[in-house]
């Protein structure tokens, strides 16, 4: 049984505008990545949730990108399509916790905002194909 449309429909209405939003405070300023880091893992995870939610998958509580990760592509190996995605946004909290600045690439600001898009930007498509949202 899936969520109704409108719901996921709305979810990602208001991601949208929240990925949005991190791309114009990182389009215009210098920023510091640990808080955008932060709020781009907290969008990526819903995006992941909302998806799977859709599709009546149990998902685990938290933020811990690879356990939502594992419990997201169970059972649909196509899923593992945004699995790049993720692991980049792990890499940049891990080169954070390790005190490895001069290890993230140029601008990694954006490229968080950048990778979040790119999962959003899949996982719409995909539910626009499969008639969950219009």
């Amino acid at each position: 049984m899936n969520v109704p449309s409108e719901h996921l429909q709305s979810e990602y209405d208001a991601l949208d505008r929240q990925i949005a939003a991190l791309e114009e405070s990182v389009g215009s300023a210098v920023s510091d990545l640990k808080p955008v880091l932060a709020h781009g893992v907290h969008i990526a995870a819903e995006l992941l949730r909302s998806f799977a939610l859709a599709h009546a998958k149990p998902m685990p509580v938290g933020e811990d990108l690879l356990e939502l990760f594992k419990a997201f592509v169970k059972g649909e190996p196509s899923l593992n399509t945004v699995r790049d995605n993720v692991r980049e946004l792990v890499y940049y909290q891990n080169c954070l916790a390790m005190d490895r600045s001069d290890a993230l690439p140029a601008k990694p600001e954006r490229m968080v905002a950048h990778t979040v898009r790119h999962i959003y930007l899949y996982l719409r498509s995909r539910a626009e194909q499969e008639g969950l949202i219009g």
